[in-house]
């Protein structure tokens, strides 16, 4: 791009339009707004917008039109990428509204509303949402990317249960989405993270439910084989209603950590259960029998304690995550994954998860979406110190070892789609050619970062 003005005066014309802060680089509030949540992503755009309403993003995204930019969003920024920043990044922090409508059991949220602010709000009605496995992450990233939630099993995706957005499209225009209006773009910002537009609020069902039977369960890491070899057979006979994953860990020994996991290799068994607690804690005995425990945190709990199921930090990280699906989990997968990470492998990695999916994530939601491999059988997901020089090195080896069970694809919030690589891999060649066909109708010009995917 090449300017007659200088930026300082071509963002004067932004500024005069909106009320929410434009910042450019060297400004005081430019770092603290571009640094995302996992901070060893740099995002770099010529300016960030802090917006203070759906006029601020409209105005925003038709300033970028008009100046041949791109535009990106970001709330918390769990699934930063460096190219998905745009020109212009809009924040969305400040878009907190947040309403629970308790007699018909749903909310609205604002784009910069994280799901413990929902969770608070929704408990004292006996109702919850389908949140993810951290109660820090946004609202509205979450769920266009699909949502697989502690949960998941029972209740199916977080994206199954939206009523509508509010969305701007590229074209600057706001919409109110739903499966009766603009059903195409409905259909892609449930999976299809942010092609079409940048959704400002988002309404979704709340469900009945005001406590839970779960937590972890927590072993050494000697315990690793045998407690997978359990958890595999036992798994498979699981009712919906149970939800179910393992992580092995490798934390460092700081204070930061539960005396009990830190400085040491463990692993842990999460386990939601929605029903009788009884009939939970009979369905867990053969976990809870397999090995020694280090600490047993399944419990009959409030939901507002729903993080504990899974434990993820909430302090910013510089982290560097992978995901892959399955198709099964077999003796031979299982032999493969303990010799990278099991006892004496020499993982790099901070944490190595597996989620069983099935159940109700197996089964298209009311409505189609743009979320696809709802039949892969698990998902794999590493984490490492983004700055550790073996943790890439050691996830690609971890996946190449498993490749005879890929089952060809990820989830959005696994391994968030920015090129043409990686749209392959979360998107079904259909599901492609129509979050494509909505790209080209609402973004014509493709002011939208995180819609060059579907162009590519």
């Amino acid at each position: 791009m090449t300017y007659t003005l200088s930026l300082t005066e071509v963002l004067d014309e932004l500024r005069a339009v909106v009320t929410g802060t434009v910042a450019e680089p060297g400004d005081a509030a430019y770092a603290e707004l571009v640094t995302p949540w996992n901070v060893a992503v740099e995002m770099q755009p010529t300016a960030v917008v802090a917006v203070r309403s759906a006029a601020d993003v409209s105005e925003t995204v038709a300033f970028a039109r008009r100046h041949g930019m791109t535009v990106g969003v970001q709330a918390t920024g769990h699934g930063a990428i460096s190219s998905l920043a745009g020109h212009l990044l809009v924040v969305t922090r400040e878009l907190d509204e947040l309403t629970v409508h308790p007699a018909e059991r749903w909310a609205r949220a604002g784009a910069g509303v994280k799901w413990a602010r929902v969770i608070e709000a929704a408990a004292p009605h006996g109702l919850a949402p389908l949140n993810g496995s951290s109660s820090d992450v946004g609202v509205v990233g979450y769920t266009t990317g699909g949502g697989v939630g502690p949960m998941a099993r029972t209740f199916g995706l977080a994206s199954d249960r939206v009523r509508a957005f509010e969305v701007v499209t590229g074209d600057g225009v706001l919409r109110r989405v739903t499966p009766t209006q603009h059903a195409d773009l409905f259909f892609a910002l449930r999976g299809g993270k942010g092609v079409g537009g940048i959704v400002t609020a988002v309404e979704f069902d709340l469900l009945d439910v005001p406590t839970f039977y779960g937590g972890a369960l927590y072993f050494d890491g000697a315990d690793i084989p045998a407690v997978i070899d359990r958890w595999r057979s036992w798994s498979v006979a699981l009712p919906e209603r149970a939800t179910t994953s393992f992580v092995i860990l490798q934390l460092p020994d700081g204070p930061e950590f539960p005396p009990f996991l830190a400085g040491r290799t463990s692993i842990g068994v999460r386990f939601l259960w929605v029903g009788d607690a009884a009939d939970g804690a009979q369905l867990l005995a053969p976990m809870r029998a397999v090995a020694p425990m280090l600490f047993d945190d399944v419990a009959v709990k409030p939901y507002e304690a729903i993080d504990s199921v899974h434990a993820d930090p909430v302090d910013p990280m510089p982290v560097t995550d992978r995901g892959m699906l399955l198709t099964s989990l077999t003796d031979e997968a299982v032999e493969r994954l303990l010799a990278l990470v099991g006892p004496g492998s020499g993982s790099p990695q901070v944490a190595v998860e597996i989620r069983q999916a099935g159940g109700a994530l197996g089964r298209e939601g009311a409505h189609p979406s743009a979320f696809d491999h709802r039949g892969a059988g698990y998902s794999v997901l590493t984490i490492g110190i983004a700055f550790d020089p073996r943790v890439a090195p050691h996830s690609a080896a971890l996946f190449r070892s498993l490749s005879e069970w890929d089952f060809g694809g990820v989830w959005p919030n696994f391994a968030p789609p920015h090129d043409a690589v990686t749209a392959r891999r979360a998107y079904g060649p259909a599901t492609l050619a129509r979050l494509s066909s909505v790209a080209e109708q609402y973004d014509p010009d493709g002011v939208l970062a995180a819609g060059a995917f579907a162009r590519a």
